[in-house]
């Protein structure tokens, strides 16, 4: 099992950025950039690939309808230059809040874009001319723009002819797409003990349909991780229930929440809906108080050393090769040391 880190950061992330090459000195393997709707991730990948030696750059995420697939196979093939080969390309739909909302396109067959980003990317990788006449029209069709446009491969050489391809996935159709083409998978919010249950049949079905070519699917999954006894570890706990009220109540509006379904499958129906109601109108802390402590102790790793260690095999018998980690100590590269012991 390896050790992944989403980077956190609140206003300039190059003060976080600059914390992780002391991480990848500590064991820390992997560093995953957001970008959401704030700073762009190439270019903080870009800035940790001059920063860092060893550890694996992944873009988490890259969102499929804001670049064509020509500039994200552009994006993945430069990052993975400057980083000698460390990149990892990270796709997702995002939701109709971002694409709607912050980019102004239609939230319209996200899966089938996925699919088809995936494999012009992989082609094009190994400089094949990008065509394709799905969802997306390359070259354009005869009769489109000024009819000059033909098949083009990329310009350079890349470092590698292949990149390992990631997919941010929820949904039953989107999970068993992701067990199908991917190489690895980034849930969020992720109960290792209750994986099975909810996404166990797309998974499979994923599988069965899987190009043998590719190796298994990686999965990279956590949370905050905080090592100690008593009852002030476990109240860091609490700082969680904002961005869990969050997603599960303002992220998307009502019967268009991929995180609310998220943790109605987990068991949480009521809570979902009563969650969703007081956030939506504007009642927040309310809200927050109705995540379930439950939830967030089997999500994240924070308890004594020997609960910690139970949560790290939990999260490696639900398949999940790369354990996310967001340290809440005073010396994150000494928490980063000891997880990378136990978990080697």
């Amino acid at each position: 099992m390896q050790l992944s880190y989403p980077l956190q950061y609140s206003g300039n992330p190059r003060e976080t950025a600059d914390q992780v090459a002391e991480l990848e000195q500590a064991g820390l393997d992997m560093v995953w950039v957001a970008e959401a709707y704030g700073f762009d991730s190439p270019t903080l990948m870009g800035y940790l690939a001059a920063k860092t030696e060893r550890l694996q750059i992944g873009a988490g995420i890259i969102n499929v309808f804001s670049r064509t697939p020509g500039a994200i196979l552009q994006t993945a093939a430069g990052l993975d230059n400057v980083s000698a080969g460390r990149a990892v390309l990270g796709l997702g739909a995002s939701g109709p809040q971002v694409i709607e909302g912050f980019h102004g396109l239609p939230y319209e067959k996200p899966l089938g874009r996925t699919r088809e980003v995936i494999r012009l990317v992989r082609s094009g990788l190994k400089r094949e001319p990008l065509e394709s006449h799905g969802i997306f029209d390359i070259p354009l069709s005869e009769g489109k723009g000024l009819g000059l446009g033909k098949p083009l491969k990329i310009l350079v050489h890349p470092e590698r002819d292949t990149i390992p391809i990631w997919v941010a996935s929820l949904g039953d159709k989107n999970v068993e797409m992701t067990a199908e083409l991917a190489d690895g998978w980034l849930p969020i919010m992720f109960v290792p003990d209750k994986a099975r249950d909810v996404w166990g049949d797309a998974l499979d079905a994923g599988t069965a349909k899987r190009d043998p070519g590719l190796a298994p699917l990686q999965i990279s999954a956590g949370g905050m991780v905080a090592i100690g006894e008593g009852e002030d570890t476990k109240a860091l706990l609490e700082f969680l229930r904002p961005m869990y009220a969050l997603y599960v109540g303002g992220m998307g509006a009502r019967g268009k929440n991929f995180y609310n379904e998220l943790a109605q499958h987990y068991g949480y129906e009521k809570e979902a809906k009563e969650i969703q109601d007081l956030y939506l109108d504007g009642k927040k802390k309310e809200a927050e108080a109705l995540v379930p402590m439950e939830w967030m102790e089997q999500s994240n790793l924070v308890g004594p050393a020997s609960y910690v260690q139970e949560r790290i095999a939990a999260f490696k018998e639900a398949g999940v090769s790369h354990l996310s980690i967001v340290p809440a100590t005073d010396n994150p590269a000494a928490t980063v040391s000891q997880l990378k012991e136990w978990v080697s």
